[in-house]
């Protein structure tokens, strides 16, 4: 079959974003266009057009770049277009109605477990995340979720790094050491969900329970969080027991065997 004709400029200029998309963090013009296999000149010039379609930002301080605005748009709209997550979307109102707090959608992106759908509850609190937010792999109910049921030697390697980086002064639930990172992700598979209380922000506690592809696969996590003082944080509570009990229909729904 006879390869159709494109436009050579936009392919080329998408190795900087596919470069950007892939980096750990923001870049310099020259490790970007180095990357890239360009001249700086030459990526400076798509660099700008992007900036002017905020699909790139670049810091005024360090000149670095980094993926813009416009480039958030688009993953997440092809995030919220995966089969699992439109099925989670049709359901999470009614199961905010039930459980009476804050529910979130999350999906593994190329930076770790990412929230891609919102549904907050009129008796919420202000809570300081986003969508697009990633989350760590130990202090949140969502990281803890993923990391327990992702491969281990795609997880392990991130566990360790957020290890080193965790601060001196922690909470006693956070774990400081691998063990006690392998300790916690099993209780979490014997559990079935992942929990916090008030480890990532003071006075939230949260769930994240994972639903299945018909593979066994981890597609997405359901995260219900709201304030200590009102959210019932026991196994088999009051939020804890219905969230499952979703997750584990839409698994079902998506082919894992119950």
């Amino acid at each position: 079959m006879k390869e159709r004709a494109g436009i050579q400029s936009v392919e080329v200029g998408f190795g900087l974003l596919d470069v950007l998309c892939k980096a750990a963090g923001p870049l310099m013009l020259r490790d970007l266009a180095g990357a890239a296999g360009m001249s700086a000149a030459k990526a400076h010039r798509y660099l700008v057009s992007f900036q002017r379609l905020q699909l790139v930002v670049q810091d005024a301080s360090s000149t670095r770049y980094d993926l813009g605005p416009a480039s958030l748009k688009l993953g997440l709209a092809s995030l919220s277009r995966i089969h699992a997550v439109k099925l989670a979307r049709e359901r999470i109102g009614s199961l905010m109605e039930q459980i009476g707090h804050t529910l979130a959608l999350a999906v593994w992106g190329n930076r770790g477990p990412t929230i891609v759908h919102w549904e907050e509850s009129p008796q919420a609190l202000t809570v300081n995340l986003r969508l697009g937010d990633v989350m760590p792999l130990l202090s949140s109910a969502t990281g803890r979720c993923f990391a327990a049921y992702l491969p281990k030697e795609a997880i392990m390697p991130l566990v360790k790094d957020e290890l080193a980086r965790t601060p001196k002064q922690r909470r006693a639930d956070v774990p400081a050491t691998l063990a006690e990172a392998r300790v916690l992700l099993a209780e979490v598979r014997q559990r079935g969900a992942g929990r916090v209380v008030d480890a990532l922000l003071p006075g939230i506690t949260a769930f994240c329970a994972p639903v299945f592809d018909s593979d066994g696969h981890i597609e997405l996590g359901i995260v219900a969080l709201g304030p200590s003082g009102s959210f019932d944080p026991h196994w088999g509570g009051a939020v804890d027991r219905p969230l499952r009990a979703a997750a584990h229909r839409l698994s079902a729904d998506l082919g894992y065997p119950t």
